[in-house]
């Protein structure tokens, strides 16, 4: 028989809302900077005649990058041990630096060939996603151990996701504004000062993390020396590192949790570029004013949607568990992308925005769920291991999604090319192009949604569970409290 298991969360593990609002400031940062240039890469092909498999080749290097430098940050960050603790100077320093890197990259001078811009892009690029991972990779770290609660992690994740939706109100607008004639001369114009006003948000909000969260789990002194000794030999570094990592990826239950994001959101971000040109050129038949007003609606919902979607399944997955409420959200999901097919309409072009809720109600749950079950994941790791490791576990697990990020925007010009796409035809593309260009679009998210709902589905860590493991720690942690000398008093 299955219990009917709740839990209420004790007083000593709950989080303000001061800190739990700080590290949302860290998640607005997050998206903006993940999503931006995506949102702002249709300047490259559009304002400066870059090939669309040059962009999507120019998005999916500098991601590749970035994944492989996840994992050690995350270890570096894992293993730092000092006065302002394992998380904050690197969150602190990264968000100046991102901030300042995004803002001079998109300073693209005029009149250049196309590899100028190319390789120009491509520099910028891969320094800016080295001091991304430099912010994000601890601040992801840092969510994971800010409380030991089974519902109060999900809460924190629910504060994070929902602060973070603002951005996405956003994003969809950017190339509205930069198309807009009345504050540029063209849109590569908009870009750069676009680019300015991000990178000094970012660096401003990117460090409120830093300053007001407070980092949960100390090393004694006696581990203090232990990890100093070890960093001082860059081969055992290097062993320690690979030892981790192959413990992490090892998880069995992560890598369900894994393995359920990268086709949900990767999935998504494929056929990401196609709403757009098929709203622009088909829908709206290549008058690229009323498609990005389209566009930004359509942005606007999806996230006001997200928004609703982030409150319900906190409440209700406190009531019916993780990982059926994943399951239920992933399926709205599937839902709406079917739903695309009938609403791409050119007779009648408000329809498109008709999917928007739908799609939003499974990103909604993606980050909200899937940051709460890895924390759980990270206490089983820690019965089994005997180390905190929120940092492997997050960069693992971002590495994972930047991955198929990198794959996805990869393809995706190529997958757009294939359809037959020529931008410079405008509107005028064929029939047959339009139906190619619409049929990935629906096809390509519905199901990598089906694969996704299968993969959580196996996740085998319940509430119930997940007490009985924070109960073994807390046995653990005291007994070894109880024999430290340091924390014997006299």
């Amino acid at each position: 028989m299955v219990k009917d298991y709740s839990h209420q969360t004790a007083p000593e593990d709950k989080i303000s809302f001061g800190q739990k609002f700080a590290y949302g400031l860290g998640s607005i940062v997050n998206n903006l900077l993940g999503g931006a240039i995506g949102f702002m890469s249709i300047v490259l092909n559009v304002g400066l005649g870059i090939n669309p498999a040059l962009v999507g080749t120019l998005q999916a290097i500098p991601r590749l990058t970035d994944a492989l430098t996840d994992p050690v940050m995350g270890y570096i960050s894992d293993k730092t041990r000092s006065r302002y603790g394992r998380r904050r100077p690197y969150i602190f320093i990264g968000a100046i630096m991102v901030g300042l890197v995004f803002a001079l990259m998109w300073q693209l001078p005029a009149g250049n060939t196309e590899m100028f811009y190319f390789w120009f892009f491509l520099i910028g690029s891969i320094i800016f996603y080295l001091f991304y991972t430099m912010f994000a990779t601890p601040w992801v770290a840092l969510g994971y151990e800010l409380t030991s609660d089974y519902h109060e992690r999900t809460r924190l994740m629910g504060v994070m996701n929902f602060m973070g939706q603002f951005a996405w109100i956003s994003l969809p607008w950017f190339y509205a504004i930069m198309e807009n004639d009345r504050l540029f001369t063209d849109s590569v114009q908009g870009a750069r000062t676009l680019a300015i006003v991000i990178g000094v948000f970012v660096a401003v909000v990117g460090i409120m993390p830093a300053i007001f969260c407070k980092e949960k789990f100390v090393a004694s002194d006696q581990e203090k020396k232990e990890k100093s000794r070890l960093l001082d030999g860059l081969k055992t570094n290097v062993a320690m590192f690979f030892k981790g990592l192959v413990i992490t990826v090892k998880r069995v239950e992560f890598l369900k949790l894994c393995a359920g994001t990268f086709f949900l959101f990767n999935g998504i971000m494929l056929v990401g570029a196609f709403s757009s040109y098929i709203t622009i050129f088909y829908v709206c038949g290549g008058d690229t004013d009323m498609g990005a007003k389209y566009m930004g609606l359509f942005g606007t919902i999806n996230t006001i949607s997200t928004l609703a979607a982030i409150a319900a399944v906190t409440w209700i997955s406190a009531r019916i568990g993780k990982r059926k409420t994943f399951i239920i959200a992933t399926s709205i999901t599937l839902a709406g992308s079917l739903l695309k097919w009938f609403c791409y309409d050119p007779m009648a072009p408000w329809k498109v925005l008709l999917p928007a809720p739908l799609m939003a109600v499974g990103m909604g749950a993606l980050f909200t769920l899937m940051g709460s079950m890895i924390a759980d994941v990270c206490d089983l790791d820690e019965l089994e291991t005997g180390e905190r490791r929120e940092g492997m576990f997050g960069s693992i697990y971002w590495w994972m999604v930047k991955l198929g990020m990198a794959l996805a925007f990869g393809l995706s010009g190529y997958l757009l090319n294939a359809t037959g796409f020529m931008v410079e035809y405008g509107g005028a593309q064929t029939s047959g192009t339009f139906f190619w260009m619409r049929l990935v679009d629906v096809i390509i998210p519905a199901v990598a949604a089906g694969i996704a709902i299968y993969s959580v589905a196996m996740f085998k860590i319940t509430e119930e569970k997940s007490y009985e493991i924070r109960s073994e720690l807390e046995k653990r942690r005291a007994k070894k409290s109880a024999s430290d000398p340091a924390t014997q008093t006299a």
